[in-house]
């Protein structure tokens, strides 16, 4: 069973609280901090396999929120006919921004030839092999020749690149004059572990509080602005549901670096849970919150720092303070 929730606040970014050791439009100096497919990331075939089935899960059991958003991007670009999908991974966005913009063609752009190839093959089995094409590219290098595009979407992958900065001002340029930005990024880990466990009462909360150093990243409203886009509106979303393959698989990842992350008591409740108590997993709601960022080019003949979209209407975007997120609560 699935939920998804979610409340919006348009035309001002909301916010958020700071992280100590984080550097704006650098590398994330934490060592802790959790490899994805579009950034830094081990090349080993196995590697990518388990990632590859960790996004493809998320997407299956936490993925109310693409629907979410793709239907916000249709309705603002229902004509859209460029899509350009930065970090794309095994192509959870791209599919679902195909079935909701039944024009468009999608540019999905990852560094990793191994996700494209699941990519590629999803979307042959989806029946839209036709509209997506895959492109190879290191986003911390050049922009990738994706032409002109009416909507370029970063989900997860902006707050894993070098110059973030450089990456929003060449999306600026490469959307046309009304174009739109899609930015989402997880507040924080999904939370899988309750926290009344008989043998360990609190190990949701410890491991939330270990894991948190995994994605961090920024409020993107002040970035946006300062690429020469129009916010338009921050929305956040909650999806929720119960499903014991998404607990254990994630566990599974975390059980991996426990000694580092971890007291040793916890190691060993976690091992207990995972080992003799799977059930408890099965029986527990998994959470994950999101934010989403829009932002749109402004028209050419309004100037580059103001302006509407076609078919909608003025929204005002005052610039907030550049404040950083650290997946703490709100």
């Amino acid at each position: 069973m699935t939920s998804s929730t979610g409340t919006s606040s348009t035309g001002t970014a909301t916010p958020l609280g700071h992280a100590p050791g984080h550097t704006s439009g650098g590398r994330h100096p934490d060592t802790q901090h959790e490899p994805h497919h579009h950034g830094p990331h081990h090349h080993e075939a196995d590697h990518d396999d388990e990632l590859a089935a960790l996004l493809d899960l998320d997407a299956e059991v936490l993925g109310a929120w693409l629907a979410t958003v793709s239907d916000l991007v249709g309705d603002l670009r229902p004509d859209a006919r460029v899509v350009v999908d930065l970090g794309a991974g095994t192509g959870t966005g791209t599919l679902a921004l195909t079935a909701r913009l039944p024009h468009a063609t999608v540019v999905a752009v990852d560094r990793s030839p191994a996700m494209l190839d699941r990519l590629r093959a999803a979307a042959d089995r989806a029946g839209v092999g036709g509209r997506v094409r895959t492109l190879v590219a290191d986003l911390d290098g050049a922009w990738p020749a994706t032409g002109t595009a009416d909507v370029v979407w970063a989900a997860s992958s902006l707050h894993h690149l070098a110059d973030p900065d450089r990456v929003l001002r060449d999306a600026h340029d490469a959307l046309r004059p009304g174009g739109l930005a899609v930015v989402v990024e997880l507040d924080r880990m999904p939370r899988v572990v309750p926290d009344d466990l008989r043998d360990a009462p609190g190990l949701g909360s410890r491991l939330a509080e270990a894991t948190s150093t995994w994605n961090v990243h920024p409020d993107w409203g002040p970035h946006l602005e300062r690429a020469g886009l129009v916010l338009h509106g921050v929305h956040h979303l909650t999806t929720e549901a119960v499903d014991g393959r998404y607990a254990r698989t994630w566990l599974d990842r975390v059980r991996a670096r426990a000694h580092e992350l971890l007291a040793p008591a916890d190691v060993a409740a976690l091992d207990r849970l995972l080992t003799q108590h799977p059930a408890v997993l099965d029986a527990s709601p998994v959470r994950a919150d999101r934010t989403v960022w829009l932002a749109h080019r402004p028209d050419a003949a309004r100037g580059r720092a103001s302006g509407t979209p076609a078919g909608t209407t003025p929204t005002d975007a005052p610039t907030t303070p550049d404040l950083t997120h650290d997946g703490g609560a709100r």
